[in-house]
């Protein structure tokens, strides 16, 4: 078998074309390498001087097993002339070895073969060749077709990269508008927070406690059909306006310090359906759905909803309680108890235990509750972490 060879040189000189022939010659040719697959060295000499005089880098080999060598070796060929028969590996297996390697799967190959039948170039086009020449070898015939192939490999090419700055576009604009509306979350959940300033960091610790709540029941099989990522993110993202309603509580309501009587509770609770209606009204004036919206709408109004059917506004209960409601339920009843009021003393992490255990299977969610005592630890860490309102 004769040794593998490579050959790399210059480009002869050449007359001067016209500029604009000469600008698209230079784009077609520069630095691209052409690698010339052939046992027979005439076929290579014609091949490589053709190639090199019309401004090509060219490599050569003069067997399939010197081809496979070369192929993915630096200066990698933008495209390969391939013959069909050849001793060793023929070009049949040569074309199935370069399509089965991850770096050199993508270079065009031109079959270049003595057979001129129709099974002959059906089967090459059907194997993934680029383009298919039949010897004796025509100069402009060559020249034209190396120059299509590697046009197109450039437009290809050009189109990834086009491809890739699009999504890179995309994706930036989308991480713009997400960050927007998180900041647009943010500012009205503190416009709440501001005229309740009893409420402190209630917002981030809630929204870590339904994130945290949320993970943890990913896998239970009651929950792991709706808990997908995308309404985990949303999830946590609406939590902040669970309490938007209390906007339009009245301030000798909202700010009395001290215990509501019967009736100001009764306005109390209209937060709820105050907040829903707001959310609403934007859901509506949206042009498309926004998931978070939906979310947030089911937070705000059936956050005070019981598992026993004995909550507000709407005395749901059971599974019809939305499964963001439940969560936020659990995770706002949890840091209320834990957190100084006006009208009671800050309750000992102990003590919220008992009381949750208690409230299992009737204002909460049993499955929901039972998940939040398994991990108590981390719930309590998030509490510490943000600091309380004692």
């Amino acid at each position: 078998m004769n040794a593998p060879t490579a050959v790399s040189s210059t480009p002869a000189p050449a007359a001067r074309p016209a500029a604009s022939s000469q600008a698209f010659r230079r784009r077609v040719t520069d630095n691209e390498v052409v690698l010339i697959v052939d046992d027979s060295p005439e076929n290579l000499g014609v091949l490589g001087d053709l190639l090199q005089n019309a401004g090509y880098r060219v490599k050569v080999a003069n067997s399939g097993r010197a081809a496979l060598h070369f192929a993915d070796k630096p200066p990698i060929p933008s495209l390969i002339l391939l013959d069909i028969m050849m001793p060793d590996i023929d070009g049949h297996e040569v074309l199935r070895q370069l399509r089965s390697q991850q770096s050199t799967r993508d270079i065009p190959v031109i079959f270049l073969t003595a057979k001129d039948t129709g099974e002959d170039e059906e089967w090459a086009f059907s194997a993934g060749v680029s383009d298919y020449i039949v010897k004796p070898f025509r100069p402009a015939i060559i020249l034209a077709r190396v120059r299509s192939q590697l046009l197109v490999r450039q437009a290809r090419h050009w189109l990834v990269g086009q491809n890739q700055a699009l999504e890179a576009e995309v994706e930036r604009r989308m991480r713009e508008n997400q960050e927007i509306q998180n900041v647009s979350i943010r500012a009205l959940a503190h416009l709440a927070e501001t005229r309740d300033y009893e409420t402190g960091k209630h917002i981030q610790r809630t929204q870590e406690y339904v994130r945290l709540l949320a993970t943890h029941l990913v896998a239970h099989p009651r929950f792991t059909s709706t808990l997908t990522p995308s309404y985990i993110d949303t999830l946590v993202r609406s939590a902040p306006l669970h309490d938007i309603g209390k906007v339009g509580i009245p301030d000798h309501i909202l700010l009395k310090p001290g215990r509501l009587t019967d009736a100001e509770r009764e306005v109390m609770k209209t937060h709820t359906t105050l907040g829903s209606n707001a959310i609403s009204a934007a859901e509506q004036e949206a042009s498309t759905d926004v998931a978070f919206l939906v979310q947030a709408k089911e937070i705000a109004r059936w956050h005070h909803e019981r598992w026993d059917g004995t909550g507000y506004p709407d005395g749901l209960s059971g599974e019809g309680i939305p499964i963001s409601a439940r969560l936020m339920a659990l995770a706002d009843v949890f840091d209320a108890l834990i957190s100084r009021r006006v009208y009671k003393a800050a309750f000992d992490f102990s003590s919220v235990r008992d009381i949750i255990i208690a409230e299992q299977g009737k204002l909460f969610d049993p499955d929901v509750a039972q998940v939040f005592l398994d991990h108590w630890e981390e719930f309590e860490a998030i509490a510490l972490h943000y600091g309380l309102d004692r």
